[in-house]
């Protein structure tokens, strides 16, 4: 049988670990309880028999009969009370604190039976304290987010109706003017207007627009600045003056340029996040713009054009496309209130069952009846009293049916509660399967290259220059996988909400079963492909046909990958392909934990992708077919592309920085991007030493390395993992550690401090006796890899950490609209 406090660290919600009742200390208390009356009860034994009838024996039966009538006086024929248990005021907030009086516990005469009993019960109460204050703050927060998404549901429902009439009265529009009908784009993300229509167009667009603006206000929905009249010349220049404050006011929005509208007597604005790359260029476009407005030397005639511009932005009107993305936020954001809220009733569900489990556990180490006593305290507290986070849940739920699943509970229950998927004995067998039929056919490989000496300088190069590099690149991308498998398993044995933190879908995200039984599965084919290869070859079949193999086995994995049929983990790797996109286009996207998390891992994986770009060379210049594979190396376009391909992963993680520092104005986004560029310089400093081998690159090689190598080291240590606090609790750690043993952490930094010294192999030239270069490059990036996958485990629990200490547990879902001044 499972012990309760194993299971009640697996249920109880990671980030409000230090909110929970603290059970383990409560169990220390009552074992040191117990621990004292053994000692008193072995004294007792030992100790002799004293004579009846001695003064001292009299005097103390007295004294004992006295105080047991006194309260039988005072509280009735009753049994005296163990404890009592006292409310009082405290705090500012004027909160209910409880201290419990503690009576008569049965210890006997023993002054340290009597600290401990008190000691039990004065922890127990600061628990009970904790986890009230605790629960009513939580409460409080989800309760006002509750009313927040309220009035944000019935302000989208107004614009919906007002949508939908205007699309009825369109309808019987003249279709000449159909692309002027829809209602027209937000300038939130639209690029900037062309003013210089003709008259015409500006009076057919006006008089669209008043049309619009009539249809919402029909259903309460005004729109702020817009005009009803022809305006005189003296209010178009205020109408300018207002516009052009307006526009400085907007140069720190986040969201780009917003529109506001009237509701109920409202100004209301809606902000659509910049996440998307045209929302980007636009963002950019109308912060260059300006700055180039705002110029001290700027021109009448600029002045005038730009404010002209802005009262015709003015009289744009929403989209639909508009609110259906305004429409999908504030359903994220009911989804993570309704998380938040089922997390809140497990917190009190726990809490209540460690409270009766520690107060079981006191009254048969005490032989006591104090469960009853503080148990109906409980009960009346708070935190299982309230049922304000009950009442939400199931307003949410009913809201959530009726306007988001069409009236289908089962289709809204599949956004608010998805299901899990089971772990099943078919991927656990499967896995078994495919390590055994790999490592069998490893072992024959090895046995085969040996015997030919496929990986010695003496032999034919021809194999390690056109087949090798696909096999290694596909090797190389295996380890990383199973990496992942041993990180997923890591973080989950550690309660490390990686899903949370990654922001993956609770109902479809891989565990680490499925991550071995892809990386099994596809090592075994990968090398069972290699045993036939070299098998082929050695009876003497073509090498024009053999050394094909490689290539449709890497094509054949491209396929796989990109297949849109559903099979195959799609979703995963759908998932996995738009957040390579998100990163190969930064940073018009913007950048959440995954999408620099992968790009981190892409940074270790600089040979793969040089071994992707010569084996894509390779194959399409029809290299392989005249077997000339000194083709692509020799060619000065190949050799140049190198230094792209070697800086792509570090541009891409600079640009990430660059992004995140627009959206949130931090300035270690900025620091963090110097990384990345020393990490550019120093390998555009190598590649340049491998052709050009003197002094002077050798010089600029140690320099840049060094100085690139202490600024990661740096920021490994420090800004990743949190660690190297000098005034910590845990010195040169940091306060908060997830792994009981302290020494790991200081051999995760040797270790990592050593691995991250690979480049000196670019400056020794090492190599293991005859064997090839390519397989010492091969080992190299295998230990960065290695490196990779070690630093995740510390990269995200010190992100978990940063979530606990902030007891966030559920996302923070921006809203669209937002209340704004008049002016």
């Amino acid at each position: 049988m499972v012990k309760f406090s194993k299971q009640f660290e697996a249920q109880l919600v990671p980030e409000w670990k230090e909110a929970f009742v603290d059970y383990w200390q409560l169990k220390k208390e009552v074992k040191r309880i117990h621990k004292n009356l053994v000692k008193q009860r072995a004294m007792d034994a030992n100790q002799s028999p004293r004579p009846h009838g001695t003064r001292l024996d009299v005097l103390s039966r007295f004294t004992a009969l006295v105080k047991r009538k006194t309260r039988q006086l005072l509280h009735g024929n009753t049994e005296p009370d163990i404890i009592q248990i006292h409310k009082r005021l405290s705090g500012s907030a004027r909160e209910d604190v409880y201290e419990t009086e503690v009576l008569n516990v049965g210890q006997g005469p023993s002054e340290e039976g009597d600290a401990a009993a008190k000691a039990f019960f004065s922890t127990l109460d600061a628990q009970l304290n904790k986890v009230n204050q605790f629960y009513k703050s939580k409460e409080k927060d989800y309760l006002e987010r509750g009313e927040t998404l309220n009035r944000q549901m019935l302000i989208l429902v107004d614009l919906k109706a007002a949508l939908r009439q205007r699309a009825k009265h369109g309808d019987a529009e003249n279709g000449s003017n159909s692309r002027h009908s829809d209602i027209s784009v937000d300038s939130n993300d639209g690029f900037q207007e062309n003013v210089e229509a003709d008259e015409e167009e500006e009076a057919a667009v006006a008089g669209q627009e008043e049309q619009v603006v009539a249809a919402f206000e029909k259903n309460g929905v005004t729109f702020v600045g817009s005009p009803k009249r022809r305006l005189t010349t003296v209010e178009k220049e205020k109408e300018k003056e207002i516009c052009m404050r307006n526009l400085k006011k907007s140069k720190s929005n986040k969201y780009g340029r917003s529109r506001s509208f009237n509701l109920q007597g409202r100004n209301m604005r809606m902000d659509i996040p910049i996440t998307t790359p045209s929302r980007t260029i636009s963002a950019i476009t109308h912060l260059l713009w300006e700055d180039l407005v705002n110029q001290p030397k700027k021109s009448s005639f600029a002045a005038s054009a730009t404010a002209e511009e802005t009262v015709a932005e003015g009289n744009n009107v929403m989209s639909k496309k508009k609110i259906h993305y305004a429409e999908k936020m504030i359903r994220g954001a009911f989804v993570e209130l309704y998380r938040g809220l089922g997390f809140l009733k497990t917190y009190r569900s726990l809490n209540m069952l460690a409270f009766v489990k520690i107060l079981k556990k006191f009254d048969k180490v005490t032989g006591q009846q104090v469960l009853p006593i503080y148990l109906n305290v409980v009960e009346r507290s708070y935190f299982n009293s309230s049922d304000k986070a009950i009442k939400l849940s199931d307003e949410i739920e009913e809201l959530f049916i009726q306007q988001f699943g069409d009236d289908n509970k089962r289709k809204a229950m599949k956004y608010l509660k998805p299901k899990q998927s089971k772990e099943s004995h078919t991927i656990t067998f499967l896995i078994g399967l495919f390590t055994g039929c790999f490592l069998a056919l490893f072992v024959g490989y090895i046995i085969m290259a040996h015997i030919a000496g496929t990986y010695t300088n003496s032999t034919d190069p021809t194999y390690m220059e056109t087949v090798y590099p696909v096999f290694s690149l596909l090797t190389l991308l295996n380890l990383h996988i199973f990496l992942y498998g041993c990180n997923i398993f890591m973080w989950r044995s550690q309660r490390i909400n990686h899903i949370f933190i990654f922001e993956f879908a609770r109902n479809r995200e891989l565990k680490y079963q499925d991550v071995f039984l892809i990386c099994t599965s596809f090592m075994t084919i990968v090398v069972g492909t290699m045993v036939a290869h070299l098998a082929l070859r050695a009876k003497g079949f073509s090498p024009l046909d053999v050394d094909a193999i490689p290539g449709f086995l890497l094509l054949a994995s491209i396929a796989v990958l990109i297949c849109p049929l559903n099979i195959i983990y799609r979703s995963t790797r759908f998932s996995f392909l738009r957040v390579i996109r998100n990163i190969i286009l930064s940073p018009l996207y913007k950048v959440v934990m995954v999408d620099f998390f992968m790009a981190d891992q892409l940074t270790s994986q600089v040979p793969l992708l040089r071994q992707l770009e010569y084996v894509i060379c390779y194959y399409v210049t029809g290299s392989f077919k005249t077997e000339n594979y000194g083709s692509c190396s020799n060619n000065k376009h190949y050799r140049d592309l190198v230094y792209v391909v070697s800086f792509l992963p570090y541009y891409w993680r600079a640009m990430q920085c660059a992004r995140r520092w627009f959206d949130e104005g931090d300035l270690n986004h900025i620091a963090n991007l110097g990384k990345y560029v020393s990490a550019m310089v120093a390998a555009g400093a190598r590649l340049t030493y491998e052709k050009q081998q003197n002094m002077g690159w050798l010089s600029l090689v140690v320099i840049t390395s060094t100085i690139a190598t202490v600024y990661q080291l740096y920021w490994d240590f420090v800004m990743d993992w949190g660690l190297l606090r000098p005034r910590s609790k845990n010195p040169w750690l940091r306060d908060e550690l997830i792994l009981k043993h302290k020494f790991i952490y200081f051999i995760s930094m040797v270790l990592n401090f050593v691995l991250r010294l690979a480049w000196l192999q670019t400056v020794l030239h090492s190599s293991f006796e005859s064997v090839d270069y390519r397989v010492t490059s091969f080992f190299l990036a295998s230990l960065e890899v290695i490196r990779r996958g070690h630093w995740n485990f510390y990269r995200l629990e010190n992100e978990h950490l940063t979530n606990a200490g902030k007891f966030r547990a559920i996302k923070t879902v921006p809203l669209p609209f937002h209340e704004v001044d008049e002016d």
